[in-house]
């Protein structure tokens, strides 16, 4: 199977071939680029005209074609340039997923202006760091952006504010319609792929958020490795099953459901901007419900559903999931966070149609580093597949020095993917990257097919008694139980041992398994200093961040170590 896998990855990439890859010098440092990816993502933009018939966004009721949204990314690029807004300066958009965000996005970066993607969790005091930090010419937001900004507005008295679906219209404040009247072709110009697309701010679990410097060279690349992903994976299949590959001409472009932030790349380069690439339509929330994705599956036919972990397992162990057509769908995975592997046979036994998948990466990579699908997935579900052509990887030592096959260490990578860095923060920037290595910051493992297995963030560890437990090892064990539905592992601070072992568990409804059984199913699957000492059983969700991913030091924070049991 996997001479298959290699041989397919070999004329994909070969000379003459769409993924050829070649080795530039960019920023001082080697650097793996496809010979035939295009200069940015404005050109990304301009070939979906071919699409114009196309329905392109979808937000209840409402539609936009690619043909529609091509006339108001026009108007908005259009009166960004009115207000004098030039290449290289910023726009932040502060709003939640609505429609809007992309087509504000595509008429900045399609005129060489760079967005700031504002988290739209954000607090008043969160707004005004990323706003002092990230010094935007105008700022696009929605009422409860708005709601929030006014309380900090007199301290960017020169920062031009347009609000967007505002139930009515607030003084000082510019309506979007305003800026949709504007029309006009899409201006002339060329931009360069070195030029910042976006400023994307990380999750910031610890300290200030950093914003991290996405180049269009670097989205434009990410696009193409989602699409040599496809090809490999659908090629591969083919040849394994004996089956002719389908024609180019017959594929569906798609439907994606919008279920992360688009101020994160799992939902705006990964899924948004692969999916505008091949004419596909995007599905946008108000805000995550496994049951209210189960209709919009049916009903808009979706394909493809990409988000973090914890979405996968609410929507196929939702109560009312047989009572809805899911066959339309071919791909159910995601990124965010690592798969755990029972999932990953849950979704290819549930999903008659669709294909676990999933895709590793970061922010400071604009998107994916590996991907791993369908069948290879499930034989190695702890994987996460290897790195994409455009990236080197190795799993180095405390000292950088590169480990040997199977042995654990950090995952360093270097190709066009990886950011410039971080806006001022020289220091940050020169601990991340060294000689255009990005520190991925993750323990890993690489196997003798070149498959990247993430065991674990370096600082995601609980170090008892001089051991290292992997909390993801710890959660991937518990959601063998299948009363758990969420679990979140951490360190708990111990006088004698440094830490022990936390758990955080919430159940399935009508479940009732006690903490002596959960500690007796772990007894028989992993070594005995790995058992959760400390459990907690929580009534609600555990709390995620606007990612997706478990709070897990506001957990520590809250959780009384004498309700534990």
């Amino acid at each position: 199977m996997y001479d298959i896998y290699r041989q397919v990855w070999e004329e994909l990439t070969t000379k003459g071939a769409p993924f050829h890859v070649e080795e530039i010098e960019v920023r001082g440092s080697p650097m793996r680029i496809y010979s035939e990816a295009p200069p940015s993502l404005r050109e990304i933009w301009l070939l979906s005209t071919a699409y114009s018939d196309n329905e392109y966004l979808v937000y209840g009721d409402e539609r936009w074609t690619y043909q529609e949204a091509h006339l108001q990314v026009a108007s908005i690029a259009n009166w960004l340039r009115q207000q004098g807004i030039q290449t290289g300066d910023r726009v932040a958009i502060a709003m939640r997923n609505y429609p809007e965000w992309m087509l504000c996005y595509w008429a900045c970066v399609t005129t060489g202006i760079t967005t700031v993607g504002m988290n739209a969790w954000w607090v008043e005091d969160e707004m005004d760091y990323a706003l002092d930090d990230s010094a935007p010419k105008v700022l696009l937001c929605d009422q409860e952006r708005l709601n929030r900004f006014t309380h900090i507005q007199n301290k960017f008295p020169d920062l031009t504010t347009v609000g967007i679906r505002l139930p009515e219209p607030v003084e000082g404040i510019i309506p979007f319609d305003e800026v949709l009247a504007t029309g006009g072709d899409l201006p002339e110009l060329t931009v360069d792929p070195d030029t910042d697309a976006c400023i994307f701010y990380t999750s910031g679990t610890t300290g200030k958020p950093k914003g991290a410097r996405l180049t269009h060279r670097g989205c434009v690349h990410n696009i193409m490795n989602l699409s040599f992903a496809s090809n490999l994976h659908m090629l591969s299949h083919c040849r394994i099953d004996n089956v002719e590959p389908p024609d180019p001409e017959d594929l569906p472009t798609g439907s994606a459901l919008v279920t992360t932030p688009l101020f994160h790349v799992t939902a705006n380069n990964c899924l948004a901007q692969g999916t505008t690439a091949v004419g596909g339509k995007l599905v946008h929330m108000y805000r995550w419900d496994a049951g209210e994705a189960l209709k919009l599956v049916e009903a808009e036919k979706i394909t493809n559903i990409t988000g973090v972990p914890v979405m996968s397992r609410e929507l196929i162990s939702h109560p009312d999931f047989d009572k809805y057509d899911t066959s339309s769908l071919i791909q159910v995975g995601g990124g965010g966070a690592q798969l755990q592997p029972d999932l990953v046979g849950k979704i290819d036994e549930t999903i008659s149609t669709a294909r676990p998948a999933t895709g590793y990466g970061m922010t400071e990579t604009s998107g994916i580093i590996t991907s791993i699908n369908g069948k290879f997935f499930v034989d190695k579900p702890a994987s996460a597949g290897p790195a994409m052509p455009t990236f080197e990887a190795k799993v180095v030592d405390a000292n950088g020095d590169a480990l040997p096959q199977g042995q654990a260490g950090e995952l360093w990578v270097r190709g066009a993917p990886v950011i410039k860095g971080y806006i001022n923060r020289e220091e940050a920037t020169a601990e991340t990257i060294t000689n255009g290595w990005l520190h991925t910051g993750d323990v890993a493992t690489l196997d003798e097919d070149g498959f990247i297995f993430i065991v674990d963030r370096i600082k995601d560890m609980v170090i008892r008694g001089g051991e290292n437990i992997y909390c993801s090892e710890v959660e991937s064990c518990l959601h063998r139980i299948d009363d758990i539905q969420q679990c979140s592992v951490f360190g708990v601070p111990d006088d004698r041992l440094g830490e022990e072992v936390g758990v955080s568990i919430y159940m399935n409804e009508g479940s009732h398994i006690s903490a002596d059984e959960i500690r007796s199913f772990c007894l028989d699957h992993m070594a005995k200093h790995k058992i959760p000492k400390y459990i907690w059983f929580s009534s609600e969700p555990l709390p995620r961040n606007a990612n997706g991913k478990f709070l897990k030091r506001e957990l520590r924070e809250v959780l009384d170590i004498t309700d534990a049991v």
